[in-house]
């Protein structure tokens, strides 16, 4: 099996990584699972390089792969997975503070299915289109119509269950700023 040059290897992980990095995050949501995950991919890819090198799309290579990863990550049993043994050092600060829509996304898309999960991010924070989004995923154009939907109403009503009773609406901030 053919291994790939180093130095072109190299770059096409510096060139990546980064955009995987966030893509990962948003599907898993922790940083440094994301980082985990994003290096899994790459040494995927790194044994299978003879095989994926013909291919012209590395790219979507790289995300189904990495979607794989994500997904097997957390079918894996509790006994298999690494658990901290020590609380962290500081604690975050528990005083009210405004949420934050991007935060709010984050924490609501960690709440969904995973596959649910992955069309969105695919679709919405990669700006792909159904059948990109189907190709990356091995799956047809309905799956991934019905699963962005259902994706949808459930990031709805989690997003809803996590914003506080007393916070302002965007009608409510509209009116603050004079803008109604």
């Amino acid at each position: 099996m053919r291994r790939p040059d180093e130095k072109e290897f190299g770059e096409l992980v510096a060139g990546r990584s980064h955009e995987l990095r966030r893509v990962a995050y948003l599907m898993c949501g922790d940083w440094h699972q994301a980082e985990d995950l994003v290096q899994t991919a790459f040494v995927k890819l790194y044994c299978a390089w003879g095989k994926v090198n013909r291919r012209d799309d590395l790219d979507a290579y790289l995300r189904k792969t990495l979607l794989h990863v994500c997904i097997d990550e957390k079918r894996r049993g509790w006994r298999r997975r690494e658990w901290p043994t020590s609380a962290p050092p500081d604690l975050p600060d528990r005083s009210p503070v405004p949420v934050h829509d991007r935060d709010l996304l984050v924490t609501g898309l960690r709440r969904i299915a995973p596959g649910q999960r992955a069309v969105l991010v695919l679709r919405y924070w990669e700006d792909l289109d159904i059948e990109q989004t189907a190709r990356v995923l091995g799956c047809s154009t309905g799956t991934v119509k019905s699963q962005t939907a259902r994706g949808l109403v459930a990031l709805r009503a989690v997003v809803a269950d996590l914003v506080p009773a007393d916070a302002p609406g965007p009608e409510d901030v509209a009116a603050m700023k004079g803008y109604s």
